[in-house]
């Protein structure tokens, strides 16, 4: 296949790590080489930083690629993929960097494979701008396996910011193919529950202090349910110290959201707390089936899978937007957005459907 490779502006739209991500892996499973220029053009720090480098890495390291123009702050890149194999591989940025930024651009990768991976991911577990680890396993995890993916998620050591040090082993087992999901009845929450979490050298006062904060904000907008946040002192499996705190909130039908916060400097943790909690009532309000974050994670899903996904969300993101946009440029998918008429309640929500291009893997 020595077709011209597919070009790909790396500053389009959300312009960051995500276009990365979603290119790098459709590259490698459709087996189409890529260029991306322009990368992270509108950061403050422009190009790769190590936590995108070691990425990218990963995923030709996975389809045993050729990597071009691969290293610190550089804005082009070209990837040539070659056969997916399985087996093991590592990926650290030596940094605080997100290991879960690390497994959304391997995961699907490792999907198309000729066996079962072992990916060892070191870096920061609970990192800005990221998912925590916490988030991956209760939130991402079990909504991907609709789709048919299944990952185990064994966290060996938490890691956080500056310091890094975490590492997280992920299992995973190739599929023939995805299934469609079809997300679009939210139900009535049930089960509201989470994590307050110290690390290191902070008191244990502080997880104390997040978790009454966060309920204190929650009981102003839902009476009924009990709110089980359990806090922790991390001490064996903890590199560095940190705190914060992430809030769940299970609905009758299944679906799952999240809110999370992580301690700051001169940041009260009765601050933190409620800032997770806001950002929990904010993605229940829309009616939607899946949170904010969740909604981009889900697209590079929905355009391999085989038939048509629907899901509910609320309002769509810049984020998801890229992600469909990319997808659409890699794979035969199709998405739709259409706006919902039913206004129970006073946000917005919208139905994002795909035919999906149904992506095979070869190798089973």
């Amino acid at each position: 296949m020595d077709s011209a490779p597919v070009e790909i502006d790396g500053s389009v739209m959300e312009g960051g790590g995500q276009i990365l991500r979603v290119s790098a892996a459709l590259s490698c499973i459709t087996g189409t080489s890529v260029k991306i220029s322009k990368i992270r053009a509108g950061r403050s720090s422009p190009g790769l930083r190590p936590q995108h480098l070691s990425g990218l890495q990963l995923v030709s390291d996975l389809c045993s690629g050729g990597l071009q123009g691969a290293s610190i702050g550089s804005t082009d890149i070209s990837l040539t993929p070659g056969k997916i194999q399985g087996g093991n591989h590592t990926a650290d940025p030596q940094t605080a960097g997100s290991v879960c930024l690390l497994l959304q651009v391997a995961l699907p990768c490792a999907l198309y494979a000729d066996g079962p991976s072992q990916l060892c991911l070191k870096g920061g577990t609970n990192a800005e701008m990221a998912p925590q680890i916490d988030y991956t396993i209760k939130v991402f995890k079990p909504i991907v396996e609709r789709f048919g993916v299944h990952f185990d998620c064994d966290v060996k050591m938490r890691g956080y910011y500056p310091k890094g040090g975490g590492e997280v082993m992920v299992t995973v087992n190739p599929v023939k193919e995805l299934q469609p999901v079809v997300m679009t009845e939210r139900g009535n929450i049930t089960k509201i529950y989470g994590r307050a979490f110290v690390a290191g050298v902070l008191p244990y006062k502080l997880a104390k202090d997040m978790s009454a904060a966060a309920v204190r904000v929650i009981r102003k907008e839902i009476k009924e349910l009990y709110i089980n946040i359990s806090n922790l002192q991390e001490k064996e499996n903890a590199c560095g110290s940190g705190n914060g705190i992430i809030i769940i909130a299970e609905s009758s039908t299944g679906c799952v959201f999240a809110g999370s916060a992580l301690g700051k400097k001169g940041v009260y943790a009765d601050r933190i707390g409620a800032e997770a909690a806001e950002m929990l009532l904010r993605n229940i309000r829309h009616n939607g089936c899946v949170d904010e974050f969740l909604q981009d994670q889900l697209i590079i899903f929905m355009a391999l899978a085989k038939g048509t996904s629907r899901i509910r969300t609320g309002a769509v993101t810049l984020h998801t937007q890229t992600a469909i946009h990319m997808a659409e440029q890699l794979t035969q998918a199709k998405f739709t957005i259409t706006k919902c008429e039913d206004e129970l309640s006073s946000e917005e929500s919208f139905i994002i459907e795909c035919e999906g291009s149904g992506a095979a893997n070869t190798h089973l």
